[in-house]
């Protein structure tokens, strides 16, 4: 009886075991889109160098296809969060300085958290849940610590933007976090930063029009040091990073809150009888 139960429960172990490769597919294709973007040196066109460069073309397209501009930006946006290429603040100031802070602060906003999404999903249905059933103890519990208050947790991470993106959306497809859960606090989270940022890139238009006509004029000239000197750390302050990790901070204070009160004694109640 009990050699005809062993195989039969072996089987069934090995079973379980058994990763499909098949779902391994969709992620290996967005890491070989990444590598390829990176090995062509694409990424290298979205700087302020090249917006400089085609400023006035980009502004002449958008007043005349507005809603294509539009579209062809969260698009854009969309992929660049998906491939986890990091020009996240780079697009979104773009945004501030073509659409406007408003406009382009809410197109960020669609861009980012869709191109999040697509890569939780895409790393969630990949591995994430055979690496939590196949993870120690110690993971496990870490685990499901982080799935207890992951809306805290995500939207934390979110609010400060010392993290970077990609692995702010792969960590919780690892976990187990439910896809509600990440999209609401994605959704929520980037809104405070994104329109930071894009209220930066429309005050900078004044100074990127600048930028361009002094680098036309040094190419009309025929200098050969023809540079575009504008850096995006001119626009990152201190206190705007430390503005914005005070918000991060008061995205934890439920979790320390709910962890105070599960240390806290019970209340003793006295016998009046």
């Amino acid at each position: 009886m009990s050699d005809d139960k062993h195989p039969s429960s072996a089987a069934t172990s090995a079973g379980h075991s058994k990763f499909p490769l098949r779902r391994l597919v969709p992620l290996i294709i967005v890491v070989a889109a990444s590598a390829a973007v990176f090995a062509m040196g694409w990424q290298r066109q979205l700087s302020f160098e090249s917006l400089v460069r085609h400023h006035e073309a980009l502004r002449a397209f958008i007043a005349a296809h507005e809603v294509s501009a539009l579209v062809a930006y969260v698009a854009l946006y969309i992929s660049v969060a998906a491939l986890s290429i990091p020009v996240g603040v780079f697009l979104t100031m773009t945004a501030g300085i073509l659409f406007g802070a408003v406009l382009g602060g809410a197109a960020s906003v669609v861009g980012a958290t869709i191109g999040a999404i697509c890569i939780f999903l895409i790393a969630k249905s990949a591995v994430g849940d055979y690496l939590v059933r196949r993870a120690g103890p110690l993971a496990q519990k870490l685990a499901r610590g982080f799935r207890a208050d992951a809306f805290s947790y995500l939207l934390f991470l979110r609010l400060v933007p010392i993290f970077p993106f990609w692995i702010v959306n792969l960590v919780p497809a690892l976990v187990g976090v439910k896809l509600a859960t990440f999209a609401a606090a994605t959704a929520l989270g980037v809104i405070p930063a994104t329109f930071v940022f894009a209220f930066v890139g429309q005050g900078l238009d004044s100074a990127i029009a600048a930028q361009q006509a002094a680098y036309q004029s040094c190419l009309a000239a025929a200098r050969p040091d023809c540079r575009l000197a504008f850096h995006i750390n001119a626009a990152l302050t201190p206190e705007l990073l430390a503005a914005l990790a005070a918000l991060g901070v008061l995205a934890l204070v439920p979790v320390l809150v709910r962890r105070l009160r599960a240390r806290s004694p019970a209340p003793v109640h006295a016998d009046h009888a």
